[in-house]
């Protein structure tokens, strides 16, 4: 038995939301939500999440989990959201501790539990939750960040940023924790599955020559194709090319307010003395 997915697309910030749904049972499972956020104002909306939330309800649906990928750097997480309105619970993988050593003193976040406990489920390679009549299991496949992992439900790989559609290539390794090396060799398990299996990716951002988006792909698929690892690339060619590229690399538009609410499992910081939110810009002086 596999599982149906119907994805969401975000375009303001490239990002896709799966909604996995074991068909027999009827339990589901929500993939890297968003939370939207209009950096220029500051305003924050629930539509895309809310938007997933209304096809939970319409299919009679019972939410189980809410599964994050990794802390995303380039869009905010709607976890907490889905989480407080559902009973869902929200897992992440359990490196999820060496992220937010980094981060939450950057924001000087006291409030953040470094331990990771702000989410619900902690997961480690080899991990396996329960998901109806199917099994959920876990590849912890780091490099795009330390606790990046991908999600195996019966025939589906949900990988996140560790690699996108072949016409795109593969995931940036220039943040704290992340290194191509290690990429590279999270990217050969993920090859290492049955060439039919389903892989859907985290982000599209349109590479030149295509005007549709898309997420879907297979393993077979990605090991012929994909720009940056076919013709059976070597580890140090993949690493060569990956640091040139992410030389060239800006930051992701949202990397300050995403974190800041990512390492939150989600949640805003908790309000000023006069009950205002603010979002914190640390400033570098270059």
């Amino acid at each position: 038995m596999n599982p149906v997915v119907q994805t969401f697309f975000d375009p303001a910030t490239f990002t896709a939301t799966h909604l996995v749904v074991d068909t027999t049972s009827k339990v589901a499972a929500i993939i890297d939500p968003v939370l939207d956020f209009e950096p220029k104002g500051a305003r924050l909306s629930t539509r895309s999440a809310d938007a997933v939330l209304q096809a939970v309800a319409d299919q009679g649906l019972t939410l189980a989990y809410v599964l994050e990928t990794h802390a995303h750097a380039d869009h905010l997480s709607a976890g907490d959201h889905i989480r407080r309105l559902t009973g869902a619970r929200l897992v992440i993988g359990a490196d999820i501790t060496k992220v937010l050593t980094v981060f939450a003193p950057m924001f000087d976040a006291d409030d953040v539990p470094i331990d990771g406990s702000q989410f619900d489920i902690l997961l480690r390679e080899g991990d396996t939750l329960p998901f109806g009549t199917l099994t959920i299991g876990i590849l912890h496949t780091p490099g795009h960040t330390p606790a990046c992992i991908t999600y195996l439900i019966g025939d589906a790989a949900f990988v996140g940023d560790t690699m996108f559609m072949p016409d795109y290539g593969t995931a940036r390794t220039d943040f704290p924790g992340g290194d191509a090396r290690t990429l590279y060799r999270s990217i050969e398990r993920i090859l290492a599955l049955p060439a039919d299996t389903r892989v859907f990716v985290g982000h599209d951002y349109l590479p030149a020559g295509r005007s549709d988006y898309r997420w879907e792909t297979s393993v077979g698929d990605e090991a012929a194709n994909n720009i940056h690892l076919r013709n059976h690339v070597t580890e140090a060619a993949f690493v060569a090319m990956r640091d040139a590229r992410d030389a060239t690399l800006a930051p992701p538009t949202l990397i300050l307010p995403a974190l800041q609410v990512n390492i939150r499992a989600g949640a805003l910081p908790p309000p000023s003395p006069s009950g205002k939110t603010f979002l914190q810009l640390p400033v570098t002086f270059a």
